[in-house]
């Protein structure tokens, strides 16, 4: 059971009966996590329907949506070490993890610097292999356009 389940079914046990009744038990811990709920909208021409899903503060953006089956390699994202396309495994050089920040913003840590001397021209933008979600252990709704690049084709 997660928090809000173990808190029910604790809640939902039936009173005592007597005095004479107890009932005991032991909870070696139990702490709410918060949670973030990333709203995902897809370019047009990938013919995916937008969706949901939700992700624990502090967790690494491009980790958490691989993780929840969301594709993020932009064939449209040219490599800003080589010139090239690929994926640099998530060391911020291929740009093929690129996400759009809709709304929500503040819900991310802040971009480092070779991040925003990439994104100059497009301030909205995220690397979501950089990115923190519900930094700070904040809560929150964002929105954000998976590869954003294909928005403007």
């Amino acid at each position: 059971l997660g928090y809000d389940g173990t808190v029910d079914t604790i809640l939902s046990l039936p009173p005592c009966e007597s005095d004479d009744e107890n009932i005991s038990f032991t909870i070696k811990r139990l702490r709410r996590k918060p949670k973030v709920t990333l709203n995902l909208q897809y370019p047009p021409s990938q013919g995916e329907p937008d969706t949901s899903i939700e992700l624990f503060s502090g967790e690494n953006l491009r980790r958490a949506m691989l993780t929840r089956g969301v594709k993020l390699n932009d064939a449209l994202s040219a490599r800003f070490d080589s010139g090239g396309l690929g994926d640099c495994g998530a060391e911020g050089t291929c740009a093929t993890c690129v996400i759009g920040v809709v709304k929500g913003e503040e819900l991310l840590n802040e971009a480092g610097i070779q991040e925003k001397q990439i994104f100059i021209k497009n301030p909205r933008y995220r690397m979501a292999c950089k990115a923190i979600v519900g930094y700070g252990m904040q809560e929150g709704e964002m929105t954000i356009r998976v590869n954003p690049r294909q928005w403007d084709n």
